[in-house]
């Protein structure tokens, strides 16, 4: 299944915060519509934003938009993920802004098919891997970067077991990384956010590898919570590691100087449609981490594993 795909002049997008329980796909006619999904998450995930950023761009030109102005706007809609300012650049550089955006679409898949075989590589038989968040398909046009690593193991025969973090305030990792494992029939468990310190006291956890919206000179941004995670295992010895392919990397900035994009505190206020919190509670609701280097025992890249910058 897709998350993505182009179709007769338009893009349509698989609704995210409808899985898992309907499948829906979106139909986005104009930049506009694109930018709306992106910010409302219907399409989430750094390569995923990437590739939905460039049909946005093919949108826009196809309708004769001015494409500098559709290109900021863009670029807005999710600071924090550097793939979506690099596709609209990408996009803006090259002579056809469908080709283009086509030509990414299939480099994505290709991408995170080589990442997942090079990320196998560090998975024995037997391994019990936590994620955070979802860093699978569903965050990519398909296959994964995380937990395509996972998949490309147990392609090669590998036992291997999943634990999710739940990933609040949204639940990707409840709502997507389940279902995604469920889904190709590898065994998952799922686990409040609050728990992966604990089962890596208890041993129960063999690696950690979770994805990235952006590497950068010092570490790594990825989805809150994401932090507390390479904590507990640098404190209790799991390895680390971290999926992104190289359209991830931010050479110029470093990661403590990025945006860190902060959402809507209705996100965590309810849960499940339920108020959770008295009124008047005042909320910060940061949708990143950073990961510092020292944290992170290798990233893994489409290119081989690298040491973190």
């Amino acid at each position: 299944m897709k998350t993505l795909y182009w179709k007769d002049g338009q893009l349509y997008l698989l609704d995210q915060t409808l899985l898992p329980h309907e499948v829906e796909y979106l139909v986005c006619g104009t930049y506009q519509d694109v930018i709306r999904a992106i910010q409302s998450m219907v399409v989430r995930g750094a390569p995923a934003i990437g590739v939905a950023a460039a049909f946005a761009m093919a949108l826009a030109d196809l309708a004769g938009d001015d494409l500098e102005k559709a290109a900021q706007e863009i670029r807005a809609a999710r600071p924090t993920a550097v793939n979506l300012a690099w596709a609209v650049d990408r996009v803006l550089n090259s002579d056809s802004a469908v080709e283009e955006a086509l030509k990414m679409y299939q480099e994505d898949q290709d991408t995170n098919r080589a990442m997942g075989k090079q990320g196998a590589e560090i998975i024995s038989d037997g391994d019990t891997i936590l994620t955070h968040c979802n860093a699978g398909a569903l965050a990519c046009v398909d296959y994964g970067t995380a937990l395509g690593v996972v998949r490309a193991a147990h392609e090669e025969g590998k036992n291997v077991k999943v634990i999710c973090d739940e990933t609040r305030p949204v639940l990707q990792g409840a709502r997507l990384s389940v279902w995604e494992m469920q889904e190709e029939g590898i065994p998952v468990k799922l686990i409040v956010d609050g728990a992966a310190g604990r089962l890596m006291q208890e041993g129960e956890v063999d690696k950690v590898i979770i994805g990235a919206d952006r590497v950068a000179q010092g570490g790594v941004a990825n989805k809150i919570g994401s932090l507390m995670v390479a904590l507990a295992a640098h404190r209790f010895g799991v390895p680390f590691y971290v999926a992104a392919p190289k359209s991830t990397f931010d050479h110029e900035n470093s990661i403590y100087e990025i945006e860190i994009e902060e959402r809507n505190p209705e996100e965590v206020l309810n849960f499940a449609g339920c108020r959770v919190a008295p009124l008047l509670t005042e909320v910060r609701n940061p949708s990143f981490d950073v990961v510092p280097a020292d944290l992170i025992t290798g990233i893994i890249t489409e290119k081989g594993i690298m040491k973190p910058f």
